[in-house]
Formats: structure tokens, sequence, C-alpha cells
């Protein structure tokens, strides 16, 4: 799990550079973690939500990896709701 954890962070930090962080929630749309965003257990940070077409702020919840992807939990603070964000790892 720590090191799930530690890899993901690397991937924020080191991987994506000047770049967001693409991938999808549950339904398919596209979200982006833009660049700046932290994303730790209990940290908000702010996603720019593809379906909506806004930024959303969300609290991040877990952080997993599974195969080729990074699945980040994150509560929507202004939606009330959980998603499940299934961000790329490349």
């Amino acid at each position: 799990m720590i090191k799930c954890f530690a890899f993901a962070i690397g991937l924020v930090l080191g991987g994506s550079g000047a770049y967001a962080w693409d991938g999808t929630d549950t339904t398919g749309e596209s979200v982006e973690i833009g660049k700046g965003n932290l994303v730790r257990t209990g940290r908000d940070i702010q996603i720019f939500d593809g379906g909506a077409g806004e930024y959303r702020d969300v609290t991040v919840e877990s952080i997993r990896r599974y195969g080729s992807t990074v699945e980040v939990e994150v509560y929507d603070n202004e939606s009330g709701e959980y998603r499940t964000l299934e961000m790329d790892d490349d």
C-alpha cells in the first residue's frame, strides 16, 4: 500500500512534469488533475471534469495502483458525492 502511494505521488510530481494528469471517471467522462495539485490522501485538489465542463474541488480519499492505471477515489465537495478516477499511468 505504501509503495502504491509513493508511486502515485512520484507520478504526479516527477512523471507529469509540467503536464496535467489525464484520466476518466467511472462514467467514462474525461478528468484532468492539473499541474500543482499534490495528490495525497486527505488533501484537497482541483480537477477538471470534462463531462461537466468545469473545475471541481475534491478531497482525495484513497490512491491505489491497478495494472496500467492509478485509481484515485475522491469526495466531490460541491456535489457531496464520492467519485473514482482512473488516471493514466504513463
